[in-house]
């Protein structure tokens, strides 16, 4: 019962959806498709006109104001949720409409993300994204849709909150879940955290790939970038990775490092950002695997400007028996300045724990882009700085 309901299903159905993605499909999956369940039935809340009409949507949701999409009793799974927001950006930041999800009747939310990021959407922005798990689709990244399993046994709730400063004027959803009659034993509750930080370079200055002299040592992870921070038992099933360089250097030198159950030192040590998200020497090209790849590439000089990398890890999920405590480097040794963000998600048993708490409206808010005339300005300075020969070229 649990492998057809967590991730083979998962895999089936997306897989299923994506032509020339068939041949990953095990046939054992297949073979569970035909399988006729007992004591479950399909149902489904979405914001259909009542009235019969072709008013499909919730409206006028007011900043600052909360609402309901879904609230139900008893036992079943969400099994697919389809969202899409009118005005889109930039002229409503989707990074600002914050997701809530509770289960069982807790007043402690499981998920609290931007809903943007949550859906494979960083920053502000709009753009189409394909994964297994997640995507956003025709027009423009505008159709959101999660296929991520989530178990309830005794009700589940999700929210919205508006936090952008401006109406949303059109709200649209689905959330698709089987009833039940109850909940299959040991089957993990869903859960989601975003953060942000702005991350601070060393002292010494930003010392990638030691252009600026001798590198430090990272051993045990303590300035690390948090990805996640979980007390509980569960397993780690991925993560949307945000990251905005102000610098041409490559932003992804640093390690993956993951503590499980308070070992102090890492359990898992990686060589490398794009060595972790199942990549190679420094990539910059667009790359959709439906567990892991790119969302957006920056378009600008070198690693300069804005990159969304993920990762799922369906057939590899981390096991944790009391915590795990994900970070990664930014930078090896953590000597980059650089806007970060990602959203974690996870399974764990209850009961449930508190998240760390959402970064606010004014740390979440992204930072500009770096033209090529604020370099010039820089190349400026630097010409000043060494003397103000005019025949200096750069790297003297």
């Amino acid at each position: 019962m649990k492998k057809f309901f967590l991730f083979p299903t998962l895999a089936l159905l997306l897989l299923m959806a994506s032509k020339g993605l068939m041949s990953q499909v095990a046939v054992t999956d297949l073979h569970e498709l035909a399988i006729i369940r007992d004591d479950v039935k399909s149902k489904r809340i979405s914001s259909f006109d009542r009235s019969g009409g072709n008013n499909d949507r919730m409206e006028n949701i007011r900043d600052g104001e909360k609402r309901i999409l879904f609230d139900v009793k008893g036992a079943g799974m969400i099994d697919h949720i389809w969202i899409t927001i009118a005005p889109p950006p930039p002229g409503l930041s989707r990074n600002d409409i914050i997701l809530r999800m509770y289960w069982d009747g807790s007043d402690i939310p499981s998920v609290v993300s931007p809903i943007g990021p949550f859906f494979g959407q960083g920053w502000d922005e709009c753009y189409p994204f394909s994964s297994l798990p997640i995507s956003s689709g025709p027009v423009e990244g505008r159709a959101m849709v999660c296929y991520f399993v989530m178990p309830f046994a005794n009700g589940a709730k999700i929210e919205i909150e508006n936090q952008t400063g401006k109406n949303i004027e059109a709200f649209y959803y689905y959330v698709d879940y089987t009833e039940m009659k109850s909940l299959p034993e040991k089957m993990g509750r869903f859960h989601a955290w975003y953060n942000h930080e702005l991350t601070e370079a060393p002292e010494d200055g930003e010392n990638e790939w030691g252009v600026l002299g001798q590198q430090g040592n990272n051993p045990d992870g303590k300035k690390n970038y948090l990805i996640a921070d979980i007390k509980g038992k569960g397993h780690f099933v991925g993560v949307n990775y945000y990251v905005h360089s102000p610098s041409p250097m490559w932003y992804g030198e640093g390690d993956d490092m993951i503590f499980i159950d308070g070992d102090q030192l890492p359990t898992l040590h990686g060589t490398g950002t794009e060595d972790y998200f199942n990549m190679s020497w420094c990539p910059n090209t667009m790359f959709k695997h439906p567990y892991y790849g790119f969302g957006r590439v920056n378009e600008d000089v070198g690693w300069l400007g804005r990159t969304h990398v993920y990762r799922f890890h369906i057939n590899d999920p981390i096991y944790f028996d009391k915590s795990l405590k994900f970070t990664i480097e930014h930078g090896h040794n953590n000597c980059l300045t650089l806007d970060m963000s990602s959203v974690a998600y996870w399974y764990q048993m209850p009961p449930f724990n508190a998240l760390p708490p959402l970064p606010d409206k004014e740390s979440r808010k992204p930072k500009s882009f770096i033209y090529p005339a604020d370099m010039h300005k820089w190349r400026d300075a630097w010409r000043k700085a060494n003397g103000n020969d005019p025949k200096l070229w750069g790297n003297e």
